[in-house]
């Protein structure tokens, strides 16, 4: 069993779409590694308007979020939390994704206008794991399991998660604000062997700059 140790990593941000396990990851490794773990903040009053479908809610929940990560996120970096490892359950940077998903154009225009006022304040992560899944599996997921913190705030229906999760392919197949390791996680959720943690735990600390893929042992 790999033991806690010096990462060349000081700031890890896992991220993926619901169903990807992000949050379960993060708790995990934070674990191993003795690292401080940090999860996104998903209570919002905004999103029983959102769900209804009434006008204006949708932009309103969206900037509620990116709020409450901006302000999660520069509160570590004054606390200096990041001397130490800390692993995230989330990319501010994702926050665009959603907001293209669900504003229309003159939301986004007052959206982006925000965003780009936020976004200098946020230190990048020193590395990000992006899970990757097929559809098919993080809808199998999402039905059959109890939902974690993130699906139970935001529940989507198959075809928004179809689209969500095509969205993340994108983002993250021109992602280069950081080093990038994507781990397809078709056999690797939150009950993987302890040995297959090891295994994505050496790839970390194996990583240099760029985007590597790795598909996780599984037995």
């Amino acid at each position: 069993m790999i033991s806690s140790g010096a990462l060349q990593f000081r700031y890890i941000a896992i991220e993926g779409p619901i169903g990807a396990g992000k949050t379960a990851l993060a708790e995990r490794l934070g674990t191993r590694l003795d690292a401080t773990v940090v999860l996104e903040e998903m209570d919002n009053p905004f999103l029983a308007d959102f769900y209804a479908d009434r006008p204006g809610s949708a932009l309103q929940a969206q900037l509620f979020y990116l709020l409450n990560r901006h302000r999660q996120q520069t509160t570590l970096r004054q606390a200096d939390l990041f001397s130490s490892t800390t692993i995230c359950d989330y990319v501010f940077d994702k926050d665009k994704i959603f907001a293209y998903l669900n504003l229309d154009d003159n939301e986004l225009f007052i959206y982006q206008r925000l965003y780009e006022l936020l976004v200098r304040d946020v230190p990048p992560p020193d590395l990000v794991v992006y899970l990757q899944a097929p559809t098919d599996v993080l809808l199998r997921r999402v039905h059959s399991r109890r939902m974690d913190a993130e699906a139970v705030a935001f529940q989507p229906d198959d075809e928004y998660l179809r689209e969500l999760n095509e969205a993340y392919t994108h983002f993250f197949f021109h992602y280069n604000a950081a080093p990038l390791l994507v781990v397809e996680t078709s056999q690797f959720d939150s009950d993987a062997s302890d040995e297959a943690l090891d295994d994505l735990i050496k790839q970390i600390r194996g990583m240099g700059p760029g985007t590597r893929y790795y598909v996780p042992r599984t037995k």
